[in-house]
């Protein structure tokens, strides 16, 4: 570690308060909409996108995608195929064999809103800070959360998101007894259970937990952040006033299993540097055809 950590008590201090009987309003809210929306859509008769209309764009997104459509691997070494920020944690310090599944978690929380330079920049610093591995995430836990959000103010939010590590730190030692959630990367335990453990930590919702699916876990999800959310709504594939929560939930169930990865990343790339489909966008753009140029 690079750099001094001020009023930290050491990793085996750490006094954790006990969980609550009760989970809080807004994680029973999460967890409920979740079970609810894992085999029924929010939106039953929207019956957009069709399977052809997924497959239709993925293959044009794949053709003006430098590269190609991305592969998903089981073990996703890096962030640099993925083009979004939303990705599996960046380390500045390296990691090992198998993708921590906690520190993803902190790296996704870092991602959100805020560009890819800064948040691996926070991620970095965050790391210089503290270390990583089980150690660090009990000197972050037990620190001053002022400490934290020193750490990763180049990320913005960094108030908030320095409350929202420490707390799902402290959750995950409280229920497991250590700060791990590698126990998600078996085979066994499936989206749906990986996803629901995910989704019941404060501030971790189903576009985070998709996110750590993807690009930790190497599994299959579909993430809406906001270029994906603008996209499908363009294309016609959630309903007008649809939100990103309850969008995310809708194509989740529709597209096929095996384009989730390489859509959500496509899109990703697509929504950040195509001019032609960006708000108030002109110019020449794939996705603006009409369906039967699109052949749907």
């Amino acid at each position: 570690m690079t750099r001094s950590l001020k009023r930290l008590r050491q990793p085996d201090e750490v006094v954790l308060t006990p969980p609550k009987d009760n989970q809080d309003a807004h994680t029973t809210k999460k967890l409920k909409l979740l079970e609810t929306h894992t085999t029924k859509s929010p939106y039953p008769s929207f019956n957009r996108p069709t399977i052809e209309e997924t497959r239709v764009v993925y293959a044009l997104l794949a053709e003006h995608t430098p590269g190609g459509a991305p592969a998903l691997q089981s073990v996703p070494k890096n962030t640099s195929d993925s083009g979004s920020s939303t990705s599996e944690s960046a380390s500045c310090t390296g990691s090992g064999a198998l993708p921590n599944v906690l520190d993803s978690v902190i790296g996704t929380i870092l991602s959100q809103s805020t560009s890819s330079q800064n948040y691996t920049r926070a991620k970095c610093c965050l790391d210089e800070t503290f270390g990583t591995g089980e150690l660090a995430f009990g000197r972050m836990a037990n620190a001053e959360v002022g400490e934290i959000a020193h750490a990763i103010k180049c990320g913005g939010l960094a108030n908030k998101k320095a409350n929202a590590i420490q707390t799902l730190l402290k959750s995950v030692k409280a229920k497991h007894g250590k700060y791990d959630l590698q126990h998600l990367h078996a085979d066994e335990i499936p989206n749906s259970e990986a996803m629901r453990e995910l989704v019941s930590y404060k501030g971790v919702g189903p576009k985070t937990a998709a996110c750590v699916l993807s690009f930790c876990l190497g599994r299959q999800a579909f993430a809406v952040d906001t270029h994906v959310f603008r996209l499908t709504k363009m294309l016609g594939w959630v309903p007008e006033g649809a939100n990103p929560v309850d969008a995310q939930s809708h194509l989740e169930l529709r597209i096929p299993s095996e384009l989730k990865y390489g859509l959500h990343v496509m899109m990703v790339k697509h929504g950040r540097t195509c001019r032609g489909c960006r708000y108030e966008g002109k110019g020449p753009c794939p996705l603006k055809a009409s369906p039967q140029e699109r052949n749907m």
